[in-house]
């Protein structure tokens, strides 16, 4: 299985790129999270520059941040950069839209987005539609300005059919944030029928030494920020809490009461969401729950982990994409290591050493 990385945007995120690239990682990947993180199209952008061989991925944007032909600029724009490189992530904005205080798209209204964007990548006009008026739109700049030539990678966000339908339908891969169920990602690809593109996972790892406790300090700071985008999720959208088991409801809860909101506030995502897929806090550990480290995350032994990934593997997960946090660059370093055995070539099958 490959490897990559993602991060949120930042000025110093080229540095993480050539790294990625030198440990021989797949793919790096940027977060698409306005009025959190900074742009993705800049942070790629200076990662193109920097990088000559690792694919980079917008993860992901949505129809309701950009309009069609915006986007389109954008990544036919980064392909002129790094041609043949850029991988396109769309979904509804479930995550990006909330940080806003909106709700997210229909999948309708993805997969014409998505539709539109294809379209216009490589080369070719669509309707663009703005209300009751229809246009025939293009580029009308092509050559040094934007790359139409070589292939951009698209992938659909799904943790349901519904969007996994629609990369079925517009030929695209899958991303799903935080799923580790083999059975989940099975369902997923029978929704999305039989098409060769990739699949892509995006969590967090943090390998176990000898008699570690997988929900101490180190874990909880490794993997913590998965945990608490589903707390912070769970918090904004009340069915969903009302869904989860007693420890996850307290800890929404303790969050609602730490962050100074409610369920129901209208600006609660103010509150929320700051600080949104970055190292937790210490005082902020006790909200990481060992169940949702255990559902969403990679925490435990070699031989655990070889395991789990392993079952993913089967399951039709081609990449499992990992966000480090605590010290990236030595982390991304550890990761390489542990999984290849060697400080290179993350791009080879995942297979865990015996021993850490």
């Amino acid at each position: 299985m490959r490897t990559g990385i993602v991060v949120a945007a930042h000025p110093g995120v080229a540095e993480s790129a050539v790294r990625a690239e030198e440990l021989g990682f797949s793919s790096f990947w940027v977060y698409d999270t306005p009025m959190v993180h900074g742009d993705p199209f800049v942070a790629l952008s200076l990662c193109a520059r920097a990088t000559s061989r690792i694919k980079l991925g917008i993860g992901v944007t949505s129809p309701a941040l950009r309009s069609a032909p915006a986007a389109a600029s954008g990544f036919a724009g980064l392909n002129a950069l790094a041609p043949g490189r850029i991988i396109c992530g769309v979904g509804t904005g479930n995550t990006a839209r909330r940080t806003l205080g909106m709700p997210p798209t229909t999948t309708a209204e993805l997969e014409a987005f998505t539709a539109a964007l294809q379209g216009l990548c490589a080369g070719y006009p669509v309707d663009y539609r703005e209300g009751d008026r229809v246009r025939d739109v293009r580029f009308l700049h092509t050559g040094q300005a934007v790359n139409t030539a070589d292939p951009i990678e698209f992938v659909v966000a799904a943790l349901g059919p519904k969007a996994a339908a629609v990369a079925g339908r517009r030929d695209a891969g899958l991303v799903s944030f935080g799923l580790l169920d083999p059975a989940a990602w099975r369902a997923l690809h029978a929704a999305r029928g039989d098409t060769p593109r990739d699949s892509y996972l995006m969590t967090a790892l943090h390998v176990l030494d000898d008699g570690a406790d997988p929900y101490g300090d180190p874990a909880r700071d490794a993997v913590g920020h998965i945990v608490l985008t589903s707390l912070a999720f769970a918090a904004d959208t009340p069915s969903v809490a009302d869904g989860l088991g007693a420890e996850e409801r307290d800890a929404v809860r303790r969050l609602l009461d730490r962050r100074g909101t409610t369920a129901t506030a209208p600006d609660r995502y103010t509150k929320l969401y700051p600080g949104y897929l970055e190292r937790v806090a210490p005082a902020d550990r006790d909200l990481i729950t060992p169940s949702l480290m255990d559902t969403l995350t990679l925490v435990g032994t070699p031989d655990d982990l070889r395991s789990r990934i392993t079952a993913l593997a089967e399951a039709g997960v081609d990449e499992i994409v990992l966000q480090p946090v605590v010290d990236p660059l030595e982390e991304m370093a550890r990761i390489a290591e542990l999984i290849t055995g060697s400080r290179r070539g993350a791009d080879r099958p995942f297979t865990v050493p015996a021993s850490g």
